[in-house]
């Protein structure tokens, strides 16, 4: 039976840490950091705690912070009919919070939640006696790799964050000031480093856990990054993103069924994914593993809540180059979004067993496919979709943009192609100037990832945020928006943020 590791019910056995202070609890009946490290199962339990903060805590937490946090600021998206209901989250989207906002200061507690859980990991694990070298130090090299990866999630969203490389066991740890950005990147990729000696492939009941793999992207989508950031050595970063990527083997690209498999949960860990959190049915031992995110993100047509829907900047992109494809779209685009058209009317029932318009009284309303569960039946009730964080046509686009950047459009070009060939069903691209293949990629990003958090992202490192929100009829945004603010109850409670 598969464990889904990092969902196992053991991390709750674990937060004998406070979450307030990062202080240890001692309790002669409970266990402690005194009594509880003491073989290769409790290491195991120790990671698995570090890896739940990939789903933010709870069955609702991931998507009610998760995406509001991440994705209502970009221009692909506009907020459903009941997300009005959230202040927190409308500020989010009108770029009028302050740094009291929950969700984005959820988010980040969270985040260095499972930082401190890693870092128990990697202060304990090397005292445990009778561990083998090979286990001890696969097991620490995932916390390495944990402990990276939450520390980049932050840097992606704060301009400076505080590093947190040790497990705090007194006050006098508690209080840090903020660290230089570049100090940031140097710890994040250092850490990286670490996990790129992972296993390459994992087996059958340790499904989701990082992997050499995993760690090579998440290297060269930080090089990629920093490439833009620090103009003066982008050529040395661009080279190192490169090299990374270039690790990145054993995956192929899935279509059709299998792509839509991938954001449904009827095909997970596939040979596309590189990274994803696992969910499941499974209530074994009380504990909980599934998830409300088809109801989240599905329209209220859908048996959803309404919260997010399509903007019309995403859907003009997936219809911008006319219908090519056999009288139709872009495959992606049916992949990814229902919306009035002959495809989802032609009496096949595609739309969770329905036709379109018997569903929407006749009303074009574009809403999200991905996410959401095959049947109506299925949407109401919680799901077991597991969410990819990493994809390898994410890879081979970042891999693309590398070549392209060191004026190799030409090596660039047929990436592109493959990925427009298998998951778009589309011919090759038109145009071969360095410009083109850029506008190119940003095309295809658009349409490949639309609810997987990257297009933030991508916007800052063009430098184009503030031209795409605007071309969105987006207002609110300034350039002092393009991070968040560090959370209220941080600077209360540590004075050497400043």
């Amino acid at each position: 039976m598969k464990k889904y590791f990092y969902l196992a019910s053991i991390c709750f056995a674990l937060s004998f840490t406070s979450c307030e202070d990062f202080l240890s609890v001692e309790s002669p009946d409970e266990l402690t950091t005194d009594n509880y490290w003491r073989n290769e199962d409790d290491a195991q339990a120790g990671l698995a705690a570090a890896y739940s903060q990939l789903y933010h805590g709870d069955t609702y937490a991931t998507s009610e912070v998760r995406w509001p946090t991440e994705e209502f600021r970009a221009d692909l998206f506009k907020l459903g009919s009941d997300a009005g209901n959230y202040d927190q989250w409308v500020a989010l989207y009108y770029f009028n919070y302050t740094n009291g906002n929950t969700q984005f200061s959820y988010y980040y507690q969270d985040l260095y939640r499972g930082i401190n859980f890693a870092n128990q990991v990697l202060a304990n694990v090397p005292n445990i006696p009778d561990l083998d070298d090979a286990t001890r130090n696969s097991i620490l090299n995932e916390a390495h790799f944990l402990r990276g990866y939450y520390h980049m999630m932050l840097l992606l969203n704060w301009e400076k964050i505080i590093i947190r490389d040790e497990y705090i066991v007194e006050s006098s740890q508690l209080n840090k000031p903020l660290s230089d950005r570049s100090a940031c990147w140097n710890f994040v990729i250092d850490e990286l480093k670490y996990a790129i000696n992972l296993p390459e492939k994992r087996s059958d009941d340790e499904l989701g856990r990082a992997t050499s793999g995993t760690a090579y992207s998440y290297l060269g989508f930080a090089y990629l990054t920093r490439a833009y950031e620090e103009a003066d050595q982008k050529e040395t970063y661009l080279e190192e993103a490169l090299q990374a990527l270039d690790n990145v083997k054993g995956y192929s690209l899935v279509s059709g069924d299998e792509l839509i498999g991938m954001f449904n949960g009827t095909n997970k860990n596939c040979s596309e994914s590189i990274f994803e959190v696992q969910y499941s049915k499974s209530e074994a031992n009380g504990s909980v593993h599934y998830s409300y995110i088809n109801q989240w993100i599905g329209a209220k047509e859908l048996n959803g809540y309404d919260e997010i829907l399509p903007s019309d900047v995403l859907m003009n992109e997936y219809m911008k180059e006319g219908e090519l494809n056999n009288g139709r779209y872009d495959e992606r685009l049916y992949n990814t979004i229902y919306y009035q058209c002959d495809y989802f009317n032609d009496g096949t029932g595609r739309v969770m067993g329905k036709e379109y318009d018997e569903l929407f009284g006749g009303n074009n309303k574009p809403v999200f496919r991905r996410f959401t569960s095959p049947t109506l039946e299925e949407m109401s009730d919680a799901c077991a979709i597991n969410i990819p964080l990493m994809r390898y046509v994410n890879v081979l686009l970042m891999k693309a943009e590398v070549l392209n950047e060191q004026n190799h459009p030409e090596l660039a070009i047929p990436i592109i192609n493959d990925v427009r060939r298998v998951h778009g069903n589309m011919p090759p691209m038109t145009g071969a100037t360095q410009q083109e293949v850029r506008e190119q990629i940003e095309h295809e990003r658009i349409l490949e990832f639309p609810l997987e958090s990257y297009r933030w992202y991508d916007l800052r490192r063009w430098g184009k945020t503030a031209s795409a929100l605007q071309q969105a009829g987006r207002t609110g945004f300034d350039e002092s928006k393009l991070f968040y603010p560090i959370p209220k109850w941080e600077t209360d409670a540590n004075p050497e943020v400043k």
